[in-house]
């Protein structure tokens, strides 16, 4: 079967595998469709924590049972949740497989899906009737969003503010939206707030070089946002992201970097603020989502902005990673 690895940062290679056998307890796969993420990006540029080369990358995925078993039938629809958990720990048995001590995400720590075959556990698929393929491909980027915003418990009402509108923070940005918040799009590139103003239905926009604190304010009669939820992936980003939260408030750290970042004791003191941390999703989230789509209640149409083959991927994926190609999703089709 064709595959595509990343050798090292910077180096990609299309290879031939032997196709997977099936282990008990698990379901052989065709992959249909792949999306690109964040963190396929910092993996190709060596900017991913908790990796090691080499690696087939891809954990956005879309696919098809190949093998009837006793928990799916050939031909199925699924979506895999890529997060490869213990099952064990106290942390699997409290609910919370999302953040695993032993756990292995798919194109991260172990080998992803940029591949014509995958075995994954039964546990880690998900039936998506009803949703096309490209569809499905967006689920897992989607529920990250949605984990943040469940975990959060934002309330109707309540001021929701998503720094960084990439993927990611669209995905907060639609479920603070469906939860009834009043939404905030931050960001500096003004090309993405117009995105989310006008095809997001986002209610405010706040360019974040523009004394964003000064914005929120106004916005908020003075009192800053209930959440913030921060999808940059940018340390200075993360940082000032402290300064939007209003007292008694909430900061989910979506995004990951490399490294430390700081803060003012005396404000977060002052405030009594909650700083939280929101890592993958749960089947929770992957139904949530798949009911969203379901329901027309997201369109993924604006979202999918760039499409390729798979034979295509490898000339594509470092001009797909520049920010002047204007990428929000891209999906690769086998």
């Amino acid at each position: 079967m064709k595959a595509i690895i990343c050798k090292k940062p910077g180096i990609f290679e299309e290879i031939e595998q032997e196709d997977p056998v099936p282990s008990k307890g698990e379901t052989i796969v065709k992959i249909k469709k792949i999306g690109i993420c964040g963190t396929d990006y910092h993996a190709f540029k060596g900017q991913q924590p908790f990796f090691t080369y080499p690696r087939i990358l891809g954990h956005e995925l879309a696919a098809e049972v190949v093998d009837s078993n006793e928990v799916f039938t050939s031909g199925q629809a699924v979506a895999p949740i890529p997060y490869l958990h213990c099952k064990r720990c106290k942390t699997c048995l409290a609910g919370k497989p999302n953040c695993c001590p032993k756990i292995k995400t798919m194109g991260v720590h172990v080998d992803g899906g940029m591949r014509e075959f995958t075995s994954i556990p039964n546990s880690n698929l998900v039936r998506a009737d009803g949703l096309t393929d490209e569809q499905i491909a967006t689920v897992e980027c989607l529920a990250i969003g949605a984990h943040a915003v469940r975990r959060s418990q934002i309330s109707k009402g309540q001021w929701a503010a998503v720094v960084g509108t990439g993927p990611i923070g669209i995905g907060t940005l639609h479920f603070a939206r469906l939860s009834g918040a009043k939404t905030i799009a931050i960001d500096i590139n003004e090309e993405r707030l117009l995105h989310c103003k006008e095809v997001l239905g986002v209610d405010h926009c706040i360019n974040a070089l523009q004394n964003p604190i000064d914005a929120l304010k106004d916005l908020t009669n003075g009192d800053l946002a209930d959440v913030v939820y921060e999808a940059t992936g940018a340390p200075v980003a993360m940082e000032n992201s402290f300064n939007y939260v209003g007292h008694g408030g909430k900061l989910v750290l979506v995004s990951i970097v490399k490294g430390k970042i700081s803060f003012e004791d005396p404000l977060f003191h002052s405030r009594e603020m909650t700083v939280m941390s929101s890592r993958n999703a749960t089947h929770e989230d992957f139904n949530n989502v798949m009911n969203a789509l379901r329901e027309q209640k997201i369109d993924i149409s604006p979202f999918v902005t760039h499409r390729c083959q798979f034979d295509e991927l490898t000339s594509l994926f470092e001009k797909w990673s520049n920010p002047d190609s204007k990428v929000i999703k891209g999906i690769v089709s086998f």
